[in-house]
């Protein structure tokens, strides 16, 4: 019975997508140059990791929560239209796991306790209303995603007036995976996905030109570009081609695990070391094979 509740409560965060937040704050740690002599202090990084899992998975809960009149129509399935846990039971676990974020990341610096206190509101901003506003949603959930790789460069408090700029990465992003996520469920979006595959190229030609503005380093980061690219594009060109909610459903999760590449050439590109972006990329097996136990979606 307490296995049978567990698994309950884990499915509900979305474990698959909450372990790309964590190789968001790993990249953000080594866009600061924390990680650039090794992990010589590794409290920081874990208290910041503690954080984005309670971020991610409190917004996860409350997106269910605000979504629950939809999800009885078109996914009776999910934990809260079949009953498995109630409403005031999701909010208090909800509330828990967001309360922990702001404070994980508050006993680091109160830089890092502002930013996840940002990212809690920007969260519950999106689950509740700009969601369903077709622009500025999208927009919503990628400052959401910036604010997770800013709360990683944030272990360095200062290196986040320096580095802030690179938040325009995971905005673009992410602003495309949820462009490609919207109507998921009846098809029929290919203008939306084809905008997104437009975002992932515009990424592609940030990420070429950071040789120039920062000591990136192309050479260690290309592997894990090229797979972050491939992983996605291809999806979302098999959703535009053949426009139906499996394939677009796919293209959705393949952006979300996706990110964990990304985040690794990132990772090995401004740390200058090849193991660290393989260090994150071990995320992927971990991630997919929650995704095969848990949605993504």
């Amino acid at each position: 019975m307490a296995h049978s509740k567990l698994r309950l409560y884990i499915s509900f965060v979305r474990p698959a997508n909450v372990v790309t937040a964590i190789a968001d704050v790993i990249a953000g740690a080594a866009i600061s140059g924390f990680l650039s002599g090794g992990l010589t202090e590794p409290m920081p990084l874990l208290l910041l990791v503690l954080s984005t899992v309670g971020l991610y998975g409190g917004g996860i809960v409350f997106n269910d929560i605000f979504d629950l009149k939809q999800d009885q129509i078109e996914r009776p399935e999910r934990i809260l239209p079949s009953g498995k846990l109630s409403v005031n039971t999701a909010i208090t676990f909800g509330s828990i796991l967001l309360l922990m974020g702001v404070l994980a990341a508050a006993l680091v610096s109160w830089i890092s306790g502002a930013i996840a206190f940002s990212v809690a509101v920007l969260a519950l901003t999106y689950d509740k209303f700009s969601k369903h506003v077709q622009v500025l949603g999208p927009l919503n959930m990628g400052l959401c995603r910036a604010g997770n790789l800013m709360l990683g460069v944030s272990i360095i408090p200062a290196a986040v007036g320096e580095f802030w700029w690179l938040g325009i990465i995971p905005v673009l992003f992410i602003s495309a995976v949820t462009l490609t996520s919207q109507k998921e469920a009846e098809g029929n979006n290919k203008g939306s996905v084809t905008l997104a595959l437009g975002l992932d190229v515009a990424i592609l030609i940030i990420l070429l030109l950071l040789v120039r503005l920062t000591d990136f380093r192309l050479e260690l980061a290309a592997v894990f570009m090229a797979m972050w690219f491939l992983m996605n594009a291809s999806a979302k060109y098999k959703a535009i081609t053949h426009n139906v909610p499996k394939n677009i459903m796919n293209a959705v999760r393949m952006g979300v695990l996706s990110l964990i590449p990304l985040d690794a050439a990132m990772a090995a590109g401004f740390s200058g070391k090849l193991w660290l972006g393989l260090v994150v990329l071990l995320l992927l097996p971990l991630s997919i094979a929650l995704a095969k136990k848990f949605a993504v979606t």
